[in-house]
């Protein structure tokens, strides 16, 4: 099943790895998923001191989230990716990571250094709205 959100890019905006904008279409059902952690079954922080690593359990649990709602990847309109810390080349790495996994998806995404998150030793959360439409049976 195709997505029902479009991805909106300006020329007369600079180049930029995600679009600048999305919509979905009138009657489609938003998802508003919790913000996506890197824990393990057990509870315990994933890979604690790592960004990378952290940010794929996120895109694993974010994904998760998404198939309970009848959701994938693709049905995502727009993404929160917070990382603590204040240094731009640990923001970058737990973004390339995310940005992978998204492939061709590149919804518009906002990068945010944090003090602090939630769980012992996590450094990593994603918040992510998608929109599906609603099945016609």
């Amino acid at each position: 099943m195709s997505s029902a959100v479009q991805l909106i890019r300006s020329a007369d905006l600079a180049a930029a790895p995600y679009a600048y904008a999305a919509t979905a279409p009138a009657g489609s059902r938003l998802i508003f998923l919790a913000g996506a952690c890197p824990l393990e079954d057990d509870g315990t922080t994933t890979a604690p001191g790592d960004y990378a690593a952290q940010a794929s359990r996120c895109v694993e649990t974010l994904d998760i989230a998404l198939r309970a709602s009848g959701a994938t990847l693709s049905d995502i309109i727009s993404t929160r990716v917070l990382v603590a810390s204040s240094s731009q080349a640990d923001l970058v790495a737990a973004w390339d990571v995310i940005h992978a996994a998204f492939g061709d998806h590149d919804v518009p995404s906002t990068l945010m250094g944090v003090t602090v998150l939630g769980y012992d030793h996590q450094l990593v959360e994603i918040e992510a709205v998608a929109a599906i439409t609603e099945d016609p049976r």
